[in-house]
């Protein structure tokens, strides 16, 4: 049987939230695992996938370093970032990293970057290497709230998401994206955000999509 390793990143601390997704949702899938799947001619049937959870500051300059440290012990072939969107209603899937650091609030490190780009010398974005598309028609499938998001912001995310891509483009064939979790809700609630179940629900299947992409790509 093959073997593919996943890696899921979430941010560890955001003042004022008592329950962190982008902690949860990568722990609960690397304790847990993918689930079951229903259909006999699943290419996730024929592989073993092993989920690797790591949580890393909010700093410009430790979250990236710190993801790229479990990268190289890992090795994955697929690389998902996940972080904290407060006035999300449901889950973000974001198309696209810009080449800039421009925040209006300190990161873990009291840093306050203004319009710098994350790498001089790179290009000015990059496009996710996520199957979105797919990831969305199981979210409606699961009666999952979802958006694709045009960018992840100018914060910490979006300067994780670039170094990412920066990363997977030298690599033979690696995935990597990043995906934007609201605020955790009790079932039925009518403040933004989702259950916790359901968000760890929503990481299975941008999981179980970018490995069967991996296995067999489309355009």
């Amino acid at each position: 049987m093959r073997e593919l390793n996943v890696v899921i990143s979430g941010f560890d601390h955001y003042d004022g939230v008592e329950v962190n997704p982008a902690v949860e949702v990568p722990k609960a899938i690397a304790e847990q695992g993918l689930g079951v799947s229903s259909a006999p001619d699943d290419p996730l049937e024929q592989v073993a996938v092993t989920v690797h959870a790591v949580s890393i500051p909010v700093s410009f300059a430790k979250a990236w370093p710190t993801l790229k440290e479990t990268i190289e012990a890992t090795k994955p072939n697929i690389v998902i970032a996940t972080g904290l969107k407060h006035a999300a209603r449901g889950v973000m899937l974001e198309r696209c990293a810009t080449n800039l650091m421009d925040a209006i609030k300190p990161d873990a490190d009291n840093v306050i970057p203004r319009r710098e780009p994350i790498d001089p010398n790179g290009p000015a974005a990059y496009w996710t290497r996520l199957p979105l598309r797919s990831i969305l028609n199981d979210f409606t499938d699961d009666s999952i709230p979802a958006t694709l998001s045009s960018d992840a912001g100018t914060f910490v995310c979006n300067s994780l998401f670039y170094n990412l891509l920066n990363w997977t483009a030298t690599q033979e064939r690696v995935l990597g994206g990043f995906v934007s979790f609201p605020p955790v809700v009790p079932a039925h609630s009518s403040q933004h955000g989702l259950p916790l179940d359901q968000q760890i629900a929503a990481g299975r299947d941008v999981v179980r999509e970018a490995v069967r992409y991996y296995l067999k790509p489309s355009s």
